[in-house]
């Protein structure tokens, strides 16, 4: 259960809002602190100057004025404490039915005293409180839509660089990262789409000058192995020319293979399509390739596809059922969906997991080989516009599911 926002953009919202909570809540108490300072200064220099002028009046009348008592039962004893020996003092009384501001003075042994109500500062006060929180709330809520803009802006350019690293990885040679995200801004998202686009290039000019290499390997061995194969039929009868001629046609299929996925790579093949009835094109081949396999036609449909390509795809997932896994195999057809399956041992967690690579085998389990024939599988079928998938049965045994289109 998650409790917390997990995505750039609201982790981003969430931090600006927690920040902008936090800068008006000091401002808050800043401005009202000080507000406070100057109420309480202000009504204190007010009711001095007030009971300066009652003290001015007593001592030409000896009337106490403006509201003054003499010896007030009233007065605070903190008051009564500051004014002892002639001072002069105020002092702020805050009380349930009201603040009071008091000043008072101490002449000829009496104390002389004023008080005025504070009520209207303390209205002051509540207004500004109200003022504060409703303009605290106002920024909290601004920042909060910043933030959810800009989170959201920098998360649909992430976004947008996931979507087309993604096509990188997949071979799209044509896609780049920065022109999915733009120029503007030029911002650690651009920097890190740059640094995606120059390791991509790089990337594939090293795969690109690799199967060059492979190609022109498979090429020119080529010649050689001809020369070998037509030697071997030279030789005389018996087992060793038996075994020099198994192993000349075992490197001459390799070398044919390593050909085949060559021009696969270079993403230049284009499939011939024809529109043809899959259950019918598949009992054929099977029957030709492993009669022992068992076909099953669940339904019929027609389908445009290239029946040589397609039927490499049936040869290499037959080859392979048959030299890796057990018996029965058993070959379903339903639509334009064809599934291969054996009762062997069944691909392992990494094949399944990154799919076939060429010159490793799916599972040590699953014999030996060169790895070629799924690899191959998968290139044909997605020049045919469909696409291989790879599962193991739960009773046991691997499962090739090949989805071609429909016409």
């Amino acid at each position: 259960m998650r409790l917390f926002p997990t995505t750039l953009r609201w982790r981003l919202s969430a931090v600006i809002a927690v920040v902008s909570a936090l800068v008006a809540i000091a401002l808050s108490v800043l401005v009202r602190t000080e507000f406070i300072s100057m109420q309480v200064d202000d009504a204190r220099r007010l009711q001095d100057e007030r009971i300066q002028l009652v003290l001015r009046d007593y001592a030409r009348t000896g009337q106490a004025v403006l509201g003054s008592t003499l010896d007030s039962a009233d007065v605070p004893a903190e008051l009564l404490q500051a004014v002892r020996g002639g001072q002069r003092a105020t002092f702020l009384e805050r009380t349930p039915t009201g603040s009071v501001i008091w000043a008072a003075a101490e002449i000829d042994g009496k104390v002389l005293s004023l008080r005025s109500s504070y009520q209207d500062r303390d209205t002051a006060l509540a207004e500004l409180d109200e003022v504060l929180l409703i303009s605290s709330a106002a920024v909290v809520g601004l920042g909060t839509l910043l933030g959810v803009v800009l989170g959201a802006r920098l998360s649909r350019r992430l976004r947008l660089a996931a979507v087309a690293a993604r096509h990188v990885a997949d071979g799209d040679q044509d896609v780049r990262v920065h022109d999915a995200i733009g120029d503007r801004p030029r911002d650690e998202t651009s920097d890190l789409a740059r640094a995606v686009d120059a390791m991509a290039d790089a990337l594939q000019e090293r795969l690109v000058a690799e199967r060059r290499v492979t190609a022109d390997i498979a090429h020119e061995l080529r010649t050689p192995v001809t020369g070998l194969v037509t030697a071997a039929e030279l030789l005389p009868p018996g087992r060793p020319a038996e075994m020099v001629r198994d192993r000349v046609r075992v490197l001459r299929g390799l070398v044919e293979d390593i050909l085949e996925v060559a021009r696969l790579d270079t993403a230049t093949e284009r499939a011939e399509l024809t529109e043809l009835v899959l259950g019918e094109f598949v009992r054929r081949r099977v029957s030709a390739i492993l009669p022992e396999a068992e076909v099953r036609v669940d339904g019929q449909e027609p389908v445009r596809t290239d029946p040589r390509r397609l039927e490499r795809v049936l040869v290499n997932l037959l080859l392979n059922a048959r030299k890796h896994g057990r018996p029965p195999v058993v070959v379903e057809v339903d639509g334009a969906v064809l599934r291969v399956r054996d009762h062997g041992p069944g691909f392992s967690a990494e094949l399944l997991r990154d799919g076939p690579s060429r010159f490793r085998t799916g599972s040590s389990d699953r014999g030996g080989g060169h790895g070629l024939g799924l690899t191959i599988a998968v290139a044909q079928a997605r020049v045919l516009g469909g696409e291989l998938r790879f599962a193991n049965a739960d009773d046991g045994g691997a499962i090739v599911t090949l989805e071609l289109p429909k016409s």
